[in-house]
């Protein structure tokens, strides 16, 4: 029993992956556009897909850790593991967004909670503690 279980666990980590690249839509779907040109549906929680359908995303150079649920499929880790990034000039940026009225950072787009008004995407350098 004991084995079974480390050999599933083995497995699922094996699953985990790290990709980047164009950050698009196909049929309504959120697409990871890859350099080798292959089409990586991505999926996850409510809020991840929030920030994967921001059109104020689309056609950014991004990254994604997640687990691989088939060849051309990506289920993006849960919001608060702050599994997506924004690439810009060679620097790494974690997405976010930020009410200026109530100094408020969510990670999903939306309004905000306090003053109803819509949340700005704000990359915040991903190195930043």
């Amino acid at each position: 029993m004991t084995a079974l279980l480390l050999a599933s666990c083995l497995a699922a980590d094996a699953q985990q992956v790290t990709l980047r690249g164009k950050l698009t839509s196909h049929q309504g779907k959120p697409v990871l556009l890859t350099a080798d040109h292959k089409r990586i549906f991505l999926s996850g929680d409510e809020p991840t897909t929030g920030v994967l359908r921001d059109k104020r995303l689309e056609g950014a150079d991004f990254e994604v850790v997640g687990k691989r649920k088939a060849p051309d499929s990506i289920e993006v880790d849960p919001i608060h593991t702050k599994a997506m990034f924004v690439w810009k000039n060679g620097k790494r940026f974690l997405v976010t967004y930020w009410c200026e009225t109530c100094s408020i950072r969510t990670y999903t787009p939306g309004v905000c909670w306090c003053c109803q008004e819509d949340t700005q995407l704000d990359l915040r350098p991903a190195d930043e503690k």
